[in-house]
Protein backbone atom coordinates (compact mmCIF):
# COMPACT_ATOMS: atom_id res chain seq x y z
CA UNK A 1 0.00 0.00 0.00
CA UNK A 2 0.87 3.42 -1.00
CA UNK A 3 2.75 5.76 2.19
CA UNK A 4 0.48 8.94 1.07
CA UNK A 5 -2.80 8.74 0.07
CA UNK A 6 -5.44 11.70 -0.96
CA UNK A 7 -9.14 11.25 -0.73
CA UNK A 8 -11.37 11.58 -4.06
CA UNK A 9 -15.02 11.33 -4.33
CA UNK A 10 -16.15 10.28 -7.40
CA UNK A 11 -19.87 9.97 -8.60
CA UNK A 12 -20.65 7.35 -10.29
CA UNK A 13 -24.51 5.64 -11.48
CA UNK A 14 -26.24 3.68 -9.09
CA UNK A 15 -25.76 0.23 -11.71
CA UNK A 16 -22.24 0.95 -11.48
CA UNK A 17 -21.84 1.43 -7.89
CA UNK A 18 -23.86 -1.74 -7.46
CA UNK A 19 -21.50 -3.51 -9.56
CA UNK A 20 -18.30 -2.10 -7.75
CA UNK A 21 -19.56 -2.84 -4.57
CA UNK A 22 -20.57 -6.97 -5.61
CA UNK A 23 -16.69 -6.86 -6.88
CA UNK A 24 -15.37 -5.85 -3.99
CA UNK A 25 -17.03 -7.99 -1.90
CA UNK A 26 -16.65 -11.09 -4.49
CA UNK A 27 -12.77 -10.23 -3.88
CA UNK A 28 -13.03 -9.58 -0.34
CA UNK A 29 -11.39 -6.42 -0.70
CA UNK A 30 -12.18 -2.53 -0.59
CA UNK A 31 -14.27 -0.69 -2.45
CA UNK A 32 -11.00 2.12 -2.94
CA UNK A 33 -8.79 -0.89 -3.46
CA UNK A 34 -10.80 -2.10 -6.01
CA UNK A 35 -11.15 1.71 -7.67
CA UNK A 36 -7.54 2.37 -7.66
CA UNK A 37 -6.81 -0.89 -9.66
CA UNK A 38 -9.57 0.29 -12.04
CA UNK A 39 -7.74 3.77 -12.10
CA UNK A 40 -4.59 2.31 -12.17
CA UNK A 41 -5.28 -0.39 -15.43
CA UNK A 42 -7.10 2.72 -17.25
CA UNK A 43 -4.21 5.24 -16.37
CA UNK A 44 -1.41 2.71 -17.27
CA UNK A 45 0.36 2.90 -14.02
CA UNK A 46 1.39 0.73 -11.35
CA UNK A 47 2.53 -3.26 -11.96
CA UNK A 48 2.72 -3.82 -15.97
CA UNK A 49 0.49 -6.68 -17.20
CA UNK A 50 1.01 -8.52 -20.28
CA UNK A 51 -1.37 -9.40 -22.36
CA UNK A 52 -0.37 -13.78 -23.84
CA UNK A 53 -1.41 -13.89 -27.45
CA UNK A 54 -1.50 -17.88 -26.34
CA UNK A 55 -4.59 -16.35 -24.54
CA UNK A 56 -6.48 -16.69 -27.56
CA UNK A 57 -5.37 -19.83 -28.53
CA UNK A 58 -8.48 -21.92 -27.84
CA UNK A 59 -10.09 -20.02 -30.17
CA UNK A 60 -7.98 -20.55 -32.90
CA UNK A 61 -9.46 -23.42 -34.48
CA UNK A 62 -6.89 -26.16 -33.63
CA UNK A 63 -7.62 -29.17 -32.16
CA UNK A 64 -3.92 -30.16 -30.45
CA UNK A 65 -3.63 -26.96 -28.03
CA UNK A 66 -4.06 -28.83 -25.17
CA UNK A 67 -1.73 -31.03 -25.83
CA UNK A 68 0.87 -28.29 -26.68
CA UNK A 69 0.23 -25.40 -23.87
CA UNK A 70 3.11 -25.56 -22.66
CA UNK A 71 5.01 -25.25 -25.89
CA UNK A 72 2.66 -22.19 -26.94
CA UNK A 73 2.66 -20.24 -23.34
CA UNK A 74 7.14 -20.66 -23.22
CA UNK A 75 6.97 -19.34 -26.87
CA UNK A 76 4.44 -16.38 -25.74
CA UNK A 77 6.73 -15.57 -22.42
CA UNK A 78 10.10 -15.63 -24.96
CA UNK A 79 8.32 -13.04 -27.03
Amino acid sequence: MLASMKRTTVKIPDDLDARLRHEAQRRGVTIAEISRLALEAYLGVGQVRRHLGAAGAGRSGRSDVSERIEEILAAEVAR
